[in-house]
């Protein structure tokens, strides 16, 4: 068990370097949404037309409480502040791999909360639960 959580802890700190770098990456491009006379053709066009406009596509929302899902029981047999650090790596991942800008989204943190609290609540509370907080925004630190 111990190796285990020091393989998790390392795995974690690793990680949150990684999502730091990512940010950093990230912090002097802007994106706008596109005009409304733009159709997008494929489906990588509509999802970062989504990610501009500031929502998550019902796929990419669906992709986060999959990803999720399969974290919990980490969750639960770790300490709360090592599930938070998993949790941003885990949202700036996912973030990183839709096209969402993680300037936006740290700025709107609880977009995500919203977004899964409409489409997997259950994932949401066990993830709330436990990692020990009242909503998603308040274990994500800007990325």
């Amino acid at each position: 068990m111990i190796g285990n959580r020091r393989h998790f802890t390392a795995a974690v700190v690793g990680s949150a370097a990684l999502v730091t770098v990512l940010s950093g990456c990230a912090g002097g491009t802007t994106t706008s949404p596109a005009p409304s006379s733009a159709t997008p053709t494929t489906s990588a066009a509509a999802t970062t037309t989504a990610a501009a406009a500031g929502t998550f596509t019902e796929a990419q929302v669906q992709q986060l409480c999959s990803d999720m899902e399969a974290e919990l029981q980490n969750w639960r047999t770790v300490t709360p502040t090592l599930g938070k650090g998993a949790l941003n790596l885990l949202v700036g991942s996912w973030a990183s791999q839709n096209g969402i800008n993680l300037i936006d989204l740290a700025a709107h943190r609880d977009r995500v909360d919203t977004a899964m609290a409409a489409t997997c609540p259950e994932i949401r509370d066990g993830a709330l639960y436990a990692l020990e907080i009242p909503d998603l925004a308040s274990g994500m630190v800007g990325f």
